[in-house]
């Protein structure tokens, strides 16, 4: 194995040491070189000299996705455009798109940041890496390319679909590692079962991000691809790119770079800190980036911290997988639901398969109902189908306190994406 890209920091006091230093020099930066965030300060009354502790960023101003928008074409620009090296647009559907600056330093911490995400999850250079997401302006392709090619591992940068290509570059070329989003992942392994491809291919472990997946979601993919190990890795274009956070061997959590950036947990809310444990909405302060620093950005994305060191030994901290998004949350019957809470139930649910979907209607009578429509796992016959729907009915009113209609469909009945997935179907026209 050739150099370690994880960092060597001992003590938690250290790394709370460089969290400081990278807190004020991240301040003074940004306060120096951006209108933007200039102007912010000055209308929160602080200054980049008032940042004297790490609980000093509470006197910071958040920042959302819209200030992205509206600062659009180059939002947060804190360097002159002739140190911007290149852009990435974030996959967003409504409004302008939320267009991130990098200079040649950012690109080279991403790399480094990516690669260490491989190297956790035990690369090396002898693996062969099938990078099966979305090329082009996205951070996806290039920055799964990037940390590859910067741990020394072969890329196949093969992108998204094209099903027949990816089947036969696995079986041609002996790919050890498939990276993609969870729901491409899956029909991988559903068409290699097809195909009869199982015991040709020499497919050790996936490396999946881009949406939220369930338990039974994994398990699955695991036993269609005959893989080792599935890690579960984080990121978001504003915050570089994917590759900010993975579990390790252990998957007791998602490690991530606290020497990159500070992750606060705040009630959606409230905005104030969540307890230790308690999930909350994920918000990020970048230390080392330079042409479009993050200071406080609400990222909608929920998890909970998690306050126990990994069995891995590793000094960096863990938050737990995504539960899913503060603005994916629908009520009804005036309780807030996410669709992690409804995945949750149905990976805890024997015979059910790991594709869903939650449908919400507003009848006649001027109520709203929510019906889950889920498949029942491979294998499994009809008979179970009234059990296993009364049993899930039974959770959802006693874990979520609402109740919902649960339909059994067929195994394979529901869309399969080679993105993203869509779980909710509000009719409600509201």
């Amino acid at each position: 194995m050739g150099r370690s890209f994880m960092p060597k920091i001992r003590t938690e006091r250290e790394l709370k040491r460089i969290q400081l230093e990278g807190l004020q020099r991240t301040a003074n930066h940004i306060y120096k070189n951006s209108e933007f965030y200039q102007k912010r300060f000055d209308e929160a009354g602080v200054k980049p000299k008032q940042m004297k502790s790490l609980k000093d960023i509470s006197k910071l101003p958040l920042m959302t996705a819209q200030d992205l928008q509206e600062g659009y074409p180059f939002p947060l620009k804190s360097v002159p455009f002739e140190k911007i090296v290149r852009i990435h647009a974030s996959s967003g559907t409504t409004g302008k798109r939320k267009i991130l600056s990098y200079t040649q330093k950012d690109i080279n911490d991403w790399a480094n940041m990516f690669a260490r995400c491989y190297e956790m999850a035990g690369l090396t250079t002898k693996d062969r890496v099938q990078i099966a997401v979305g090329y082009g302006v996205w951070t996806a392709g290039v920055g799964f390319q990037l940390g590859c090619e910067r741990l020394g591992a072969l890329a196949i940068p093969i992108g998204p679909g094209n099903i027949d290509m990816q089947c036969q570059f696995l079986e041609d070329f002996q790919s050890t590692v498939l990276c993609a989003t969870a729901s491409m992942a899956l029909l991988m392994g559903e068409e290699i079962e097809k195909r009869g491809l199982k015991g040709r291919i020499g497919l050790k472990k996936v490396i999946m991000g881009s949406e939220r997946s369930s338990e039974a979601m994994r398990m699955r993919m695991k036993d269609l691809l005959g893989v080792d190990d599935v890690f579960d890795i984080t990121g978001l274009t504003e915050l570089y790119g994917p590759g900010t956070g993975i579990d390790c061997i252990h998957h007791e959590g998602i490690h991530y770079w606290a020497d990159y950036y500070i992750l606060e947990l705040l009630n959606p809310e409230t905005l104030e800190p969540v307890q230790p444990g308690e999930t909350g909405e994920m918000v990020v302060t970048t230390l080392r980036k330079e042409a479009a620093p993050l200071v406080r950005y609400r990222t909608r994305d929920l998890t909970r911290l998690i306050p126990k060191r990994c069995s891995c030994g590793s000094i960096l901290p863990m938050h737990d997988r995504l539960l899913g998004r503060s603005d994916d949350m629908f009520i009804i019957r005036a309780v807030n639901i996410y669709p992690g809470q409804i995945d949750y139930i149905l990976s805890n649910s024997k015979g059910a398969g790991s594709e869903y979907q939650i449908h919400l209607d507003r009848k006649e009578d001027g109520k709203d109902y929510m019906t889950v429509k889920v498949e029942r796992a491979e294998g499994r016959n009809k008979e179970g189908d009234t059990i296993l729907m009364n049993t899930i009915e039974e959770e959802i009113k006693k874990q979520i306190l609402v109740s919902g209609k649960v339909e059994i469909v067929d195994y394979g009945s529901l869309p399969r994406s080679e993105r993203k997935s869509k779980r909710v179907f509000d009719n409600r026209g509201i």
